[in-house]
């Protein structure tokens, strides 16, 4: 049994004194895990860093077994995200994500596709792609069945004003419908209202404000943490929180007056 494709690095861990455990993700094979010879040695470790697009090659005996990696370097997304703490908080994030709440061998192309898509503009551009990350968290939840209603309100129907998302179902409110409740639901921002995607924000050149990023960051959160992650028992990755927290302290400076 063997395939060869395009995949981005999720994770690797060392295994044995050279070897590395390395987790993957590809269109058509979604998450897999296999055994990289030499992976933890100086001669590949670059390779198999969480972030690098490779073309990778899996080999086994059989279906159902571990199997071996093999690889070459396509581009080097975890070098270029090194040198700005954002990127790199974003990197971390999203590929922790991926390799905790997919499960293994069921193809998410929707999935691969978004995150190869945020990897190609993040040492460019991190603080843009904040929102497209939160897209793509809605997207991974989407794809795993617990999509957010974000098309209408829960309580009026109204499709425009929306503002609001209930942290219990996931739908979104008005301001108006929200009244005294606002305390206990988790603010919408714009970016990911109703019929929003990442394709059609990059012909905006309006740039979305950290806090917004920020909101968009606890919204998707807090359905990662209790659906994908707390239903099958794991924290959500300390990266995620440590990449919400990076934005908060950014968000919070970004709000402060100008002392000149």
């Amino acid at each position: 049994m063997e395939w060869d494709a395009p995949a981005i690095v999720l994770e690797a861990r060392p295994f044995g004194e050279s070897d590395a455990l390395a987790t993957v993700m590809t269109a058509a094979h979604g998450l897999h895990r296999g055994l990289a010879r030499g992976g933890a040695a100086r001669a590949q470790a670059g390779l198999w860093q969480a972030g690098n697009l490779a073309q990778v090659r899996w080999v086994a005996r059989l279906a159902d077994q571990l199997g071996s990696f093999s690889g070459e370097l396509v581009h080097p997304g975890a070098a270029l995200a090194m040198d700005d703490p954002l990127a790199l908080a974003m990197l971390s994030a999203a590929t922790a994500v991926a390799a905790g709440a997919l499960p293994e061998r069921e193809p998410h192309p929707r999935v691969f596709h978004g995150l190869l898509s945020l990897l190609a503009h993040l040492a460019a551009e991190p603080a843009s792609v904040l929102p497209d990350l939160v897209r793509w968290e809605a997207a991974l939840l989407a794809e795993l069945g617990y999509g957010l209603d974000l098309a209408a309100c829960a309580v009026s129907g109204e499709t425009t004003g929306l503002a609001y998302v209930s942290p219990r179902t996931g739908r979104a409110v008005t301001a108006a419908a929200a009244a005294n409740w606002k305390t206990r639901l988790l603010p919408l921002p714009g970016f990911l209202g109703a019929g929003s995607n990442a394709a059609a924000a990059r012909q905006i050149p309006l740039a979305v404000p950290l806090a917004a990023c920020r909101d968009g960051l606890a919204l998707t959160g807090h359905f990662l943490a209790r659906d994908a992650f707390g239903l099958h028992h794991k924290p959500l990755p300390r990266a995620r929180q440590m990449l919400y927290d990076r934005v908060v302290a950014l968000a919070e400076t970004e709000s402060l007056p100008d002392a000149g």
